[in-house]
């Protein structure tokens, strides 16, 4: 991907960072889900506060470049859990199970689902995704169908591309000629990662993100007559309830994969055997 610097609109809502200060006094509200947040394999790029300049000119060591960012550099950044054979779909019918195992209370035919249709300590979990890793600014009620994916991931410990997701739609934001800039956060954190001397105007050029506070967790913690309260609170389940939770699909497939490397081993020892005998018997009984 090229990144070139140009003005575009900023959101300060957009890719925001997810925060778990207990001193915020409204956070007693949502204490239950805490631990699990703080153990998300994703926590880099949840919580990185990370300090967000712009200018309209990247400059490297006083010459003006474009700069390129490949999709390895997101995984290395963010320290993102996946690989190039990680995921970015699940079925349908565990995504819909695994959101109604989180409570949702909401229309099932929907192709995404609200934040406000769960329980207190699920909407911070999901307010948190959405802000920090949604490709568009604005519509943060809902979650669109690759973050109900990342959801589901993370409640049920699996792999999924995290990587792959996050360079796609930056790429796609970069060659749509759109004048939004999208994960400036995650931009900022690549570039001074990659480019550490990148030169910036942090007393000119520095710009503000939003972040949880206490005025976000009083409005997470209200709901409206037409999405009511969930009045049968869903029990936590997978990796939220246990840290050493496993997906079971994984284990499996380790378990299938030990099965035919001895299948495999197994057989290189009786071709082995074989080319020990072949040398004991004439031509003809060879063939």
């Amino acid at each position: 991907m090229m990144f070139c610097a140009s003005i575009v609109e900023f959101d300060p809502s957009h890719n925001t960072c997810c925060v778990y200060d207990e001193k915020l006094p409204k956070m007693a509200v949502f204490n239950e889900i805490l631990e699990f947040m703080k153990r998300l394999p994703i926590q880099k790029a949840l919580t990185n506060q990370h300090n967000l300049g712009f200018t309209s000119i990247a400059s490297l060591n006083g010459e003006d470049k474009e700069i390129v960012i490949p999709e390895q550099l997101v995984h290395e950044v963010f320290d993102f859990p996946d690989d190039e054979d990680s995921p970015t779909t699940f079925p349908e019918r565990m995504v819909n199970g695994c959101m109604l195992r989180m409570g949702y209370n909401g229309p099932l035919n929907s192709a995404n689902y609200s934040k406000a249709c769960f329980s207190k300590p699920y909407k911070f979990f999901i307010h948190s995704v959405i802000h920090a890793l949604s490709h568009r600014k604005g519509g943060y009620v809902v979650m669109r169908d690759y973050q109900m994916n990342m959801v589901t991931a993370l409640v049920l410990n699996k792999k999924y591309n995290f990587s792959k997701i996050i360079f796609h739609y930056m790429k796609e934001n970069i060659t749509s000629g759109s004048k939004t800039w999208i994960y400036p956060r995650f931009v900022q954190m690549m570039l001074d990662h990659a480019y550490p001397d990148l030169v910036k105007d942090e007393d000119n050029d520095l710009l503000a993100l939003y972040h949880i506070d206490n005025d976000t967790l009083i409005i997470l913690s209200r709901y409206h007559k037409n999405n009511p309260e969930p009045k049968t609170k869903a029990e936590f389940f997978g990796f939220i309830k246990s840290a050493s939770y496993e997906d079971p699909g994984l284990v499996n497939h380790l378990k299938w994969r030990n099965d035919e490397e001895i299948k495999v081993k197994s057989a290189a020892d009786e071709l082995e055997k074989l080319a020990e005998f072949k040398g004991t018997r004439n031509e003809w009984f060879t063939k």
